[in-house]
Parts: structure tokens; sequence; C-alpha cells
């Protein structure tokens, strides 16, 4: 073959998959603790009615022991918003790992293809199967996040961070005042944001049990509007993703930057864990419609991107000084991220909702959806290594892959 002709043969036929030998522990270690999290946080959108998601999220009705309020302080505090943050930061390393720089064309058009063929399998994700589908809205943002992938660290860091500060302060100022407007403005308020009525709540949950298809045609409808709003996330997605590039092109997500900066990130983001857990803490324990911390609790939240950073330094540490037998359990769920997350949905859905399944939805409080949870992880703690051990790839990535480049690529071990 001439260099003519390997010129212009198609991208994908020069380009293959990244070999195991070549992946980045740490990435795939953060991605695994990225995946497992996010399940925490989507158990309640399995489980109940949207209606108590959006637009007031609203403990499950069924919820009356103080394990049910500890559940759901855990998920506020450790999880919601924070395993969403740490997903969207490795997905801008991603884009520039398959990608590459903007001047590589070949690299470039592959990316494309990807990213079409990942809109298309979270459309069809969110519409027939769960409609909290976030892949489409990383497709669509790393469209956009493809005119940034060559930027310089600082750069990245500097326009991501500042536009992520932006969004963190209002969120934290919007938090806040809601819980400090004077009563006759939360009267109405409360008027125009109701909670969802029993009635509302339970009409739902007939439908999803009915044991048909009219529980699936519930959830596209729901996927309808949510898929709208999913898509008024790319202002603040796309920031997440500059900054996830920037901290990867600058060392600190491969733990080169030097010792002095993950302490201070350590110390920062700990220290706004701590607080929040507090301010959290009084509020679950407080009685219902009763905030002691003035709005604080909620407020907290806002500062999501420091507690995942805190996280990202932890387990960056741990690995870098003798605990990598511990954070090493992560792996094998982050390499197989794509097909973890989806068969959760799998998982999820034929236990709540599927006519195949028992039906449970609209009947497990959080303390009992948290079993369910934790079995789902430890499931998928020991099927990634096994499927590992004789795959190169999990089963979803190798379908993606195929469809990317466009021919078969080698999914067992020693095959060529």
């Amino acid at each position: 073959m001439t260099s003519t002709d390997l010129h212009t043969e198609p991208a994908t036929a020069r380009l293959a998959p990244v070999t195991p030998k070549d992946r980045i522990f740490n990435l795939d270690m953060l991605r695994g603790w990225a995946i497992l999290g996010i399940l925490a946080v989507n158990a309640l959108a399995f489980a109940w009615p949207h209606l108590l998601i959006a637009p007031i999220e609203t403990p499950p009705p069924v919820d009356s022991t103080v394990a049910d309020a500890i559940g759901v302080w855990v998920i506020d505090v450790f999880f919601a918003d924070k395993m969403r943050t740490l997903f969207t930061l490795l997905f801008g390393v991603s884009i520039f790992l398959v990608g590459g720089e903007r001047s590589d064309l070949d690299r470039g058009a592959l990316l494309r293809r990807r990213l079409g063929w990942l809109a298309l399998i979270g459309a069809l994700h969110g519409a027939l199967l769960w409609f909290g589908d976030i892949l489409l809205l990383y497709a669509v943002s790393g469209f956009l996040f493809l005119l940034f992938r060559s930027w310089s660290a600082r750069r990245l860091l500097w326009v991501g961070g500042l536009i992520t500060l932006f969004w963190a302060l209002l969120a934290v100022g919007f938090y806040w005042a809601m819980g400090n407007i004077p009563p006759e403005m939360a009267a109405e308020f409360d008027g125009a944001m109701s909670a969802p009525t029993p009635e509302m709540i339970q009409a739902i949950v007939d439908t999803y049990r009915s044991g048909g298809f009219a529980g699936f045609m519930a959830n596209l409808t729901t996927w309808a509007t949510f898929a709208a709003f999913m898509l008024i996330m790319i202002p603040v997605t796309v920031p997440l993703m500059m900054v996830g590039l920037g901290l990867f092109k600058s060392g600190f997500l491969t733990g080169q930057s030097p010792m002095w900066v993950y302490l201070v990130v350590l110390v920062t983001g700990g220290a706004n864990l701590a607080v929040s857990a507090w301010w959290g803490w009084q509020k679950a324990m407080a009685p219902d419609g009763v905030d002691p911390t003035g709005g604080w609790a909620a407020a907290s939240t806002g500062a999501a991107p420091l507690v995942t950073l805190f996280y990202v330094t932890a387990l960056i540490l741990l690995t870098k000084f003798g605990f990598r037998v511990i954070t090493q359990v992560l792996v094998p769920v982050g390499r197989m991220a794509f097909t973890n997350y989806l068969t959760q949905t799998l998982i999820m859905v034929t236990l709540y909702y599927a006519a195949w399944g028992p039906l449970w939805y609209g009947t497990h409080s959080t303390s009992q959806m948290w079993m369910v949870v934790g079995a789902v992880w430890l499931a998928q703690l020991i099927w990634s290594p096994l499927w590992l051990s004789v795959f190169r790839m999990g089963p979803l990535e190798w379908a993606w892959r195929c469809l990317t480049y466009g021919r078969m690529v080698p999914i067992r071990k020693g095959a060529d």
C-alpha cells in the first residue's frame, strides 16, 4: 500500500479504539466512582413519578423513618449534582482523547461520528426506557465542545472555571433567597409551585404499574418535556467539560500536579462538604417544612463542583500513596461506564415498571431504594472485572465502537 493509498483511506480504516494497556488508570477509576454514584441520584426517578423531582424535589410519600431521612440526606449531600459534575468533567477529557487536536481532521471526523451515534442512542434510551437520559445532552454539548478542545489548559480552566463559578454563585444565591423570602411571597410561590397532590402521584403510579405499555408511553411523554429541559443545561455542561479537559492537560487528573495544589483542593472541597453535611443534617432532622439553616442547606448544593474536586483529589491521592488496591476496584466499572450506565436503566426499569418485573413502582421508601442501589453496585463491581477478564471492553462499548468505525472491531482478548 502506497502513502497515497493510505491518505485516501477513510479515517475509520486507519484509526482504532484505544487498547487496554493504553488506558489511563485515574480516568477509569474516577469514571467508575461517577457511574456508581449516578445511580444513587437517579434511583428516585426510576421508582417514583417525575412530579417528585421537578419543579420541587420531594421525598417519596412513603418515607416515614429516620432511616429514610438519613437516606435522603446522604443523596443530597454526597451524591446529588456531584456525580453529574464528575462525569461531565471526564466527558470533556474523552472528547480530546478520541478527537485529538482540531488540526487532526481524521480523528475529528471520527469523533463527530461517535457523538452522532451517542445522540441517537441517548434519544432512544430516553424515549423508550427512561426519561432521565443524559447521553443526548452530552452528545449535543460535545459537538459544541469540539471548538474548544485545542485550547491550552490555562485558557480552559480560566474560561470554564469562571463560567462555572457564575452558575454556582447564581445557584447559591437563588436557593438562599428562596429560604429567606418574606412569608407573603413564600405563600404565593408555594401556590404557584405547589407540591403534587397524593391523587396526582397515585394516578401516575397506577399508570406505570399497569403492566402494559402505558408506563412506557407515560415515560415517552415525560421524556419529551425533560429532553427540552436537559438541552437548556448546555451552557452549564460545556464549561464543566472545559474545566475537565483543563485539569487533564495540566496534569491534575493524572496525578502530576504539585502536592500543594492537591492539598488546597482537598482542604477547600472537604471543608465545603463538611459544612454542607452539617447544614443538610440539621434540615433532614427538622420537622417537615422547617429549615433551621435559613436556606443554607439548599444553597450549599450550588458549590457541588468543589465537592466533586474533593472526591477527585482524594481518589488520586489514595492511588498515589499506596492505596491503589482500594481504588482499583472502581477501574473495571469505569472501563465499562457506557454499558454499566445503560444496564442500570435496564435493571431499574425491570424492577420498577416493566411488565416482566415485580412492578415495585411507587412502593419503595428511600431506605428501600438504597438497598436496591447497593445490590446493583455490588453486581456491577463483580461483573465488570469478570467480563473484562475475557473481553477488551464492555459489550455496549464494543457496539458503539463498531458503529463509530463502521466495521467490526475485536472484542475478545487476543483477537486480531
